[in-house]
C-alpha cells in the first residue's frame, strides 16, 4: 500500500512524501510526485505510532482484573488516540492477583488479536514507599525482593520490561541491579528518595522516573528530593503525564526545558474509567474513583489523584499549545524516547525504512484519523 501526504514527520521535520507500506513493514519512504498513490491524506499530519509505557487500563478494564475480553476491547480502542504499542501497567495487589494479571497479558499477547501491540508489562508494584502510595492499597505494598520479582517475572513469561520500585527500601540496591542486568529497565517511583540516593540507584542501572512530580520528594533548594534527580540527572528518562491536571502546564515546560528532546516521556496513565463521561463513579485498587469534569480521576473520599483519563493525542496537543512545548520535542516523548528507553529503537517510534508500519494521521486539532499498526488499518 502507498499513503502520501504533504506532511510526513520524517527526520525531525515534516516533508511531502509517500510511504511504502509492505506487510508489517515500512519498504521505503518515497519522493512526494515518484507514484500514484493508494490513499492521499492532503496535508494531514502523518507521525509515527504513539507509544504509552504506563497505562492501567480503560473502559471499564484494568490490569488486575485479569479480564482477556476487557484487554482485547482495551487494545482494540487505543489506535484510536494514535497508540500502536503500549505496555499494560499493574497496580500494587496481593500475589494472586499480580500473577493472574500477568498471565492474563501473556495470554492475550500470544493470541496476536486486532489493535495496539502489548510490548510487555510495566510493574507498577508492590515495591513502593507508603507516604506515597497514592491509590494503592498500603496492605499490598512490600519489600523489593528478588525471589518475588522472578516469581512476577514467571507469571508473566518474561513480559515484565518495566518496574517502579522506591529505591530507598531496595536493600543494597539489590533488586535494581537485578533488574538491570536481566533487561528489565528500573524506574525510581512512589518514592521519598533524595537525590543522594537516586544516583546510587543510577550508578546502580535504575534508567527513569516514574510519573515525575507525581508520587514523590519533591524539590527545595535545600533538599533536592527525586523532583531534583529527575531535573539533574541528565541520563534520566522522565515519564510525565501531560493532562495539565497531574502537572501544571509551565511544570511541563520546565521539564521539557531542563531534559531536552530525548529523555521526557509522555505517559497516559489512564485508569479503567476513561472512555467514560465525568460523574461516572468506578472501582479502582478496591476505592471508589469519580472523573472530574476536566477529565481527572479522584477518589470519592478523599478528593486527590487517582490516575488519568488522558488519550495520548491529547496529551501531544497540550504539549505544544498548552506548555508551548516545541513540536519534535513533544511528539518525541511519544514516540522515539519510549522506543530508545525500552531500547525498540530499531524498529519502533519512528518513519524509516525497514520499521514497523507504525503511523498516525492527524488533523490540524490533533484529532486521530487513521491509525496503521503494523500496516493494518485500524477500525475504530
Amino acid at each position: 500500500m502507498l499513503i502520501k501526504s504533504e506532511c510526513i514527520w520524517v527526520g525531525g521535520s515534516f516533508i511531502p512524501a509517500i510511504i511504502d507500506i509492505r506487510g508489517k513493514k515500512i519498504q521505503d519512504i518515497l519522493p512526494y510526485h515518484k507514484k500514484a498513490a493508494d490513499v492521499d491524506y492532503g496535508k494531514k499530519r502523518i507521525v509515527p505510532g504513539f507509544i504509552d509505557i504506563h497505562t492501567h487500563g480503560a473502559y471499564g478494564f484494568d490490569t488486575n482484573s485479569a479480564d482477556p475480553k476487557g484487554l482485547k476491547k482495551w487494545k482494540r480502542h487505543l489506535p484510536s488516540e494514535g497508540v500502536t504499542t503500549f505496555l499494560a501497567t499493574t497496580t500494587a495487589a496481593k500475589k494472586e492477583v499480580l500473577h493472574k494479571a500477568l498471565e492474563t497479558v501473556a495470554g492475550v499477547k500470544k493470541e496476536e488479536t486486532p489493535g495496539a501491540d502489548i510490548l510487555g508489562v510495566h510493574l507498577e508494584s508492590p515495591y513502593f514507599n507508603k507516604k506515597y502510595h497514592g491509590v494503592q492499597p498500603l496492605e499490598a505494598i512490600a519489600k523489593p525482593s528478588v525471589k518475588e520479582f522472578e516469581d512476577y517475572q514467571k507469571a508473566a513469561d518474561g513480559l515484565i520490561r518495566v518496574i517502579t520500585l522506591a529505591t530507598e527500601y531496595d536493600d543494597n540496591l539489590e533488586l535494581t541491579k537485578y533488574c538491570s542486568q536481566h533487561g528489565v529497565i528500573v524506574s525510581i517511583g512512589h518514592s521519598s528518595a533524595t537525590l543522594e540516593q537516586a544516583v546510587l540507584a543510577v550508578a546502580n542501572g535504575a534508567k527513569s522516573i516514574t510519573h515525575t512530580y507525581n508520587g514523590m520528594s519533591g524539590f527545595s533548594h535545600r533538599a533536592n528530593g527525586l523532583v531534583g534527580a529527575a531535573l539533574r540527572l541528565d541520563s534520566l528518562y522522565s515519564e510525565i503525564i501531560c493532562d495539565c491536571n497531574h502537572c501544571t502546564p509551565e511544570a511541563l515546560n520546565l521539564l521539557f526545558r531542563t531534559k531536552g528532546k530525548e529523555k521526557p516521556v509522555m505517559i497516559s496513565d489512564s485508569v479503567m474509567c476513561k472512555g467514560f463521561q465525568p460523574g461516572e463513579r468506578f472501582c479502582f485498587s478496591g476505592l471508589e474513583v469519580e472523573i472530574y469534569p476536566d477529565g481527572s480521576a479522584h477518589l470519592v473520599k478523599e478528593k486527590n489523584f487517582a490516575g488519568s483519563t488522558l488519550k495520548m493525542n491529547e496529551g501531544l496537543k497540550n504539549l505544544v499549545e498548552k506548555a508551548l512545548v516545541p513540536f519534535d520535542a513533544a511528539l518525541n516523548s511519544c514516540s522515539v524516547n519510549p522506543a530508545s528507553l525500552l531500547g525498540e529503537n530499531d524498529h519502533i517510534g519512528s518513519l524509516i525504512s525497514g520499521y514497523d508500519a507504525d503511523i498516525v494521521v492527524l488533523d490540524s486539532n490533533y484529532d486521530v484519523l487513521e491509525t496503521y499498526c503494523k500496516g493494518v488499518r485500524e477500525i475504530f
